[in-house]
């Protein structure tokens, strides 16, 4: 089937010959297997009924063509990686940028304009259809499992919530879909926390808030951790997404995980002050980040977009936390998509490859490239408990994005727009929504 950059067969068994993969991404590698400088080897993968039946080192016999069998798919030292894992998003806010712009860029601008238009606009229709146009863009880039945060103020709870529900039993077996309620940390104060933590649950979802420095943050999320425990939830905090040296929500978080002794996984999404904030700081919070267990995810695209944004004046820092920092000291880092196409960014298009692509030249993630292909394979997926996922191995599903690019340099420098995506060892129809579909929700300025 020829979807891409090489014809795949259509068929439940078939190698794939000379797939340079990433070391990180292999459950092991198999003795012998070379290794360039730069962590990558070249495998053969064997795809039987759905899985990888195995991994051995690339043949030099059937590098020249011999022993070719039949089935055989030479990818020519083009990159496999497992399907993505996108672990941070917002799919309720998406693709409302044409109705809802952002007049400054800032994150008070973008603050305004989703308040607004979540009141005007944010019916069970409008969400379904945004959402599913973002779920099929992921789809098609090569993603397997979504995480979002889902706007749970109010009356928007009941609306939204449901809708996710509907989601998440239509798109199963394609991507696994997982939600976040988003409120800010003070609702958790008052009988509507209470009540959000059960529809939480009912979903089997995540409990999370939006952190925030205030003389009652500790009593707060020790609230937050007790309603997650008593409902064996998990819990993804926002965490100081901002450029205030002050804002140090992330200690105190972690302060309250050993504090309560909370057993359930913990996440802190963005963390941008810490970049800023004195050593001395940034240690103290780097011990009690690790100690308590703690993994931080990374939105470079939309930190990058909001952070430092002062009209008329370029700004002075990137905006994305201390990932090498914090991968130092043991702590998992991720990054993911956040937002697309709406006020906090006005551009993404749910593609993992490229928030790993961005990730890498902003933050350094290179030279070496080391373990930092898991951020938006191995680790998310670790997060959001999935079983084999972001992994190449013996036994797992060939759940597979195949690209033309062989080096780091060829993967990274295009958008790799013709890769070919195999979900349980069968090409997939790669086919991205036309913007067009949403003309009627969004409507558009004449330009």
């Amino acid at each position: 089937m020829a979807t891409g950059f090489i014809a795949i067969p259509d068929r439940n068994e078939y190698w794939l010959r000379n797939a340079t993969v990433p070391a990180p991404l292999l459950g092991d590698v198999p003795a012998g297997a070379a290794m360039s400088f730069d962590g990558l080897t070249v495998v053969d993968l064997h795809i039987r009924d759905a899985r990888i039946a195995a991994v051995e080192p690339a043949s030099p016999a059937r590098e020249s063509g011999a022993a070719r069998q039949a089935g055989d798919v030479d990818l020519r030292g083009g990159q496999v990686w497992p399907c993505f894992v996108d672990v941070h998003t917002h799919l309720d806010k998406g693709h409302t940028w044409e109705r809802a712009q952002n007049p400054d860029g800032t994150f008070d601008g973008a603050l305004r304009a989703v308040m607004g238009d979540r009141v005007a606009h944010w019916s069970a229709e409008d969400v379904r259809r945004r959402m599913d146009f973002a779920l099929r863009c992921s789809f098609a880039h090569g993603t397997r499992a979504v995480r979002t945060h889902l706007d749970s103020m109010g009356a928007q709870a009941a609306i939204t919530w449901p809708v996710f529900e509907g989601m998440r039993k239509e798109w199963a077996g394609r991507i696994e879909l997982q939600a976040v309620s988003l409120v800010s940390l003070a609702v958790f104060g008052t009988a509507e926390g209470r009540e959000l933590a059960e529809r939480v649950a009912a979903a089997g979802g995540i409990l999370g808030a939006v952190t925030y420095m205030s003389p009652e943050i500790d009593a707060l999320l020790d609230r937050v951790l007790e309603l997650a425990a008593e409902r064996a939830l998990d819990v993804d905090f926002h965490c100081d997404e901002s450029g205030d040296v002050g804002a140090r929500a992330l200690s105190h978080i972690a302060r309250a995980v050993l504090r309560k002794r909370f057993r359930g996984r913990v996440v802190c999404g963005h963390c941008c002050s810490l970049a800023i904030q004195p050593p001395d700081v940034v240690a103290e919070t780097l011990d009690l980040t690790a100690e308590a267990g703690i993994s931080v995810i990374s939105l470079p695209m939309c930190n990058i977009y909001l952070q430092d944004r002062v009209p008329g004046r370029t700004p002075r820092w990137r905006g994305v936390t201390l990932l090498h920092e914090l991968g130092a000291r043991g702590i998992p880092v991720a990054v993911a998509s956040d937002n697309c196409r709406d006020a906090f960014h006005g551009y993404g298009d749910h593609d993992a490859l490229e928030v790993f692509r961005e990730a890498t030249r902003l933050c350094h993630l290179d030279r070496p490239h080391g373990d930092w292909p898991r951020a938006v394979t191995t680790t998310p997926a670790d997060l959001m408990s999935l079983a084999g996922g972001g992994r190449i191995g013996r036994g797992v599903p060939a759940d597979l994005v195949l690209f033309e690019g062989r080096t780091w340099s060829e993967l990274l420098s295009r958008p790799e727009a013709n890769r070919v995506v195999l979900r349980y060892g069968r090409v997939i129809e790669r086919a991205l929504p036309d913007y067009r579909e949403l003309d009627d929700l969004v409507k558009p300025r004449a330009t």
